[in-house]
């Protein structure tokens, strides 16, 4: 195949992408499979999602699991509890148990009259059969109502971005039906090119001594949870607002609780590293 038979989406104006992200991407729609994203916390995999919406133009329809989610609850569900209490104090007619069914984020995608943007979002947060348990529908891209005696059919094959932070390891079954992409961390270049999406007039120098400085905390081995690229825009956003001049960066490290967020890492960082640099 071809790269001009599938090349559809190269970013969006708020999010740096590298070509073989936007490969996986393009990929992903051409075959109409799953795309999962793996990578470290604040490399920008939700994101990711919302700026294929934006760069295809597309409406966005987000699934964020929690540990207590079942694959049903993306499909639909059914209200009984609801039809219960019109049973007992309302006026509706009951015997219409369509108006009880509520359809989940799969099924919202499935019946939306145009191609959407579906996000399942942190999926290895939910029980280990909850992937197994969309395997069916995602392959068939329909589901069954048994309450109803429907079936919903998906109009247009959403394009689906699935997110994964390596909790738990994920069927070799659901593993199959996905393309696959892990979002390595931006090197300096590109994450140079990732702050100035987000602050186009900052000044060179402050920009310089903020990723040198960055970078050299992301090389500590003992900090348990390094300084992700979201925490990155944080701190140079504070740096700005706070008028931090840049000679003061590396020798200080104002506002550093944004860059670390565990006591460990702080502590760490107070003993061994700030020391130093007074």
């Amino acid at each position: 195949m071809k790269k001009d038979d599938f090349a559809q989406f190269s970013g969006s104006e708020d999010y740096v992408t590298s070509e073989p992200l936007e490969n996986a991407v393009n990929v992903s729609i051409a075959l109409g499979r799953p795309l999962l994203i793996r990578g470290e916390a604040g490399t920008g995999k939700t994101l990711l999602a919302h700026s294929i919406a934006r760069g295809l133009d597309k409406k966005l329809i987000a699934w964020n699991v929690k540990s207590t989610t079942k694959a049903q609850e993306g499909l639909y569900v059914y209200d009984t509890v609801q039809r219960l209490n019109d049973s007992r104090f309302g006026d509706k007619d009951i015997a219409d148990i369509k108006q009880y069914i509520k359809l989940g984020k799969l099924g919202q995608a499935f019946i939306a009259p145009e191609k959407v943007v579906l996000l399942i979002d942190e999926v290895d947060k939910a029980d280990i059969e909850f992937p197994n348990d969309l395997l069916n529908e995602l392959d068939e891209m329909s589901f069954y109502i048994p309450e109803t005696n429907e079936t919903i059919s998906a109009i247009h094959r959403p394009i689906t971005v699935i997110t994964s932070n390596a909790e738990k390891e994920l069927p070799d079954a659901f593993l199959r039906r996905c393309i696959f992409h892990y979002i390595e961390f931006p090197t300096p270049e590109l994450m140079e090119e990732i702050v100035r999406v987000h602050f186009p007039d900052i000044k060179d120098n402050l920009l310089s001594e903020a990723l040198k400085t960055f970078y050299a905390l992301r090389k500590v081995d003992n900090f348990r949870k390094k300084p992700s690229t979201s925490e990155l825009i944080d701190w140079i956003r504070a740096l700005i607002a706070g008028g931090i001049p840049h000679e003061d960066i590396a020798r200080q490290v104002p506002f550093v609780g944004t860059l670390l967020k565990k006591e460990t890492d702080f502590d760490f960082f107070v003993r061994n590293f700030a020391t130093r640099r007074r």
